[in-house]
């Protein structure tokens, strides 16, 4: 789209006419993908009023948002979708040339990985203290910082490794596909970032929930029933999170990949005249996600089970079972990413035919 939209510019339309298509576009788009959701989520209240809390079902009533908010929010998407737009043109708007001729993607410096490892250093002492905090407000500010500043620095550091691991793979690859996949990452190592993001936290989150509840769930038969049942709606809590958190991640995985292969649509036509198999290319598109997608995931879990290493600690004496809990979530999380790639193959292989 967007070089479509440079096109127009470069064919002598207007700022104000590429800037009102974009928004039209983006906010149609998000509009109709937001009433799908609803539609889909009123579909599912019957069995997410099942979950118990507190010992009994939610009900259709505890799972059911007010109809304002229900009728609100498509048009809030769609809001945010068009400002969106607005923001990620603006090299079409300001300089179409820019666009056109694919500049290169300003470099990731060093600097991060010192900035993510004294936070990484810092959140593992805050987490650490964290038995001597003396009120509960004290002990919130200290999970909000180590855990906040946890993900933050992830989010920071991701694209510069995932940069410098595609940049060793580049000058390693010995086959097509893993030279082709190297170099899509190299083209935009933040983009690379933006399709696995959302599996650093869930890795994060894994790891979290793992030890948590198996730690609670170590002492849950010495403590009385309603500790019984905090425990029993705390577990519940993390699953839904945990499993909320896959099914974006694989619409994520899904959405940016069918866009991303309409947008190289040329690129795989002419790969096809060329003569490479979309075998091939299918592979190399794979690997150019799931290769980040394993550094994330590894990454994001060691991490996490560095910086809460009091809690992953005391589950691994109490509870050894936490480490297949976390095994099983990350295979989890890359299994659906791994099935958000397969879906769009279709996709690929009609762009390729032309």
């Amino acid at each position: 789209r967007d070089d479509r939209l440079a096109t127009l510019r470069l064919l002598g339309a207007t700022p104000a006419t590429v800037s009102t298509l974009a928004i039209i576009e983006s906010a149609v788009l998000a509009l109709v993908g937001a009433v799908l959701g609803v539609a889909v989520y009123l579909a599912l209240v019957p069995a997410l009023a099942l979950i118990e809390f507190r010992g009994e079902a939610l009900g259709a009533a505890g799972v059911l948002l007010p109809w304002p908010s229900l009728v609100a929010m498509p048009f809030g998407v769609a809001i945010l979708a068009a400002v969106s737009a607005v923001l990620g043109l603006r090299q079409v708007v300001i300089s179409p040339l820019g666009v056109r001729t694919k500049q290169d993607a300003p470099k990731l410096h060093w600097l991060r990985i010192v900035i993510g490892v004294a936070v990484i250093i810092v959140a593992f002492g805050v987490m650490s203290a964290i038995q001597v905090a003396p009120t509960v407000m004290a002990i919130l500010a200290m999970l909000v910082l180590g855990l906040g500043g946890t993900l933050a620095v992830l989010n920071l550091i991701g694209p510069w490794v995932i940069r410098l691991v595609a940049r060793g793979q580049a000058g390693r690859a010995k086959t097509p596909q893993r030279l082709l996949a190297a170099r899509t990452v190299l083209e935009s190592p933040k983009a690379a970032w933006r399709q696995v993001g959302g599996v650093a936290m869930t890795s994060f989150m894994a790891v979290f929930a793992g030890a948590g509840v198996s730690v609670l769930g170590a002492f849950e038969s010495d403590s009385d029933a309603e500790m019984r049942l905090l425990v029993t709606d705390i577990r519940t809590g993390i699953l839904i999170t945990v499993i909320g958190s896959f099914l974006m991640v694989a619409c994520s995985v899904g959405v940016n990949q069918a866009a991303g292969i309409l947008d190289r649509g040329e690129l795989y036509r002419s790969l096809d005249m060329l003569g490479m198999p979309t075998k091939t290319m299918d592979a190399a598109r794979r690997r150019a996600v799931m290769s980040p997608l394993r550094i994330t995931a590894i990454g994001s879990a060691v991490t996490a089970a560095i910086v809460m290493l009091p809690l992953t600690g005391m589950a691994l004496i109490v509870a050894p079972v936490s480490l297949l809990v976390i095994a099983g979530v990350l295979a989890a999380g890359i299994g659906i990413v791994w099935l958000g790639l397969a879906a769009t193959r279709p996709v690929l292989e009609r762009a390729a035919a032309g």
